[in-house]
């Protein structure tokens, strides 16, 4: 059984944390962010936030260590950031922004133009020799994986050559291909 909505959340200087109806908001220097949360008890004590449940119910079990990792992502978020890095593999894919405007050219007939979302900061890193890099930034741990997420997939890796657009450092399972 988990046992991670008994920890509480350390509160980092500089972050605030306000608990009213069935909203927590969170305000740091990197920006401010909402949760909605129902069937918990949170307080914030003493340079923490202590999540309680009311029952032993299996629905409020599982959202008591639900909304403690949500909380300790929003704080970890407004304090720190977070970041995903998307490398694009196989000859001829570029990637290249302006503004918030990515420009993607995965081997389809046209390029792909994605509009991504103002409180996400994006950055595209092309080195010779090296396979091109999209950078995602953002204060909101949900928004940045759901846009990596959907550049991601544009054009999922394949199992043979590993041709796509994968994160950096994530393991793919190769296969074989045909022998002769």
């Amino acid at each position: 059984m988990s046992r991670i909505g008994n920890s509480p959340v350390k509160i980092p200087d500089g972050v605030t944390i306000e608990v009213k109806d069935s909203v927590v908001t969170v305000k740091g220097k990197l920006g401010e962010l909402t949760q909605e949360f129902s069937g918990i008890d949170i307080k914030v004590e003493d340079g923490s936030v202590v999540l309680e449940r009311p029952s032993d119910s299996k629905e409020t079990k599982s959202k008591h260590g639900l909304y403690r990792a949500l909380i300790n992502n929003m704080v970890e978020g407004v304090s720190n950031g977070w970041t995903k890095e998307l490398e694009l593999v196989g000859v001829g894919y570029r990637a290249s922004n302006q503004g918030q405007k990515l420009d993607l050219a995965l081997g389809f007939s046209h390029n792909i133009v994605l509009d991504i979302a103002p409180e996400v900061k994006i950055e595209t890193i092309s080195e010779k020799g090296k396979n091109p890099i999209v950078k995602l930034t953002s204060h909101d741990k949900q928004l940045v994986g759901q846009v990596a997420a959907k550049i991601r997939g544009f054009r999922k890796p394949e199992p043979y050559k590993g041709k796509g657009v994968k994160f950096v450092g994530e393991q793919l399972r190769r296969k074989a291909g045909k022998s002769a």
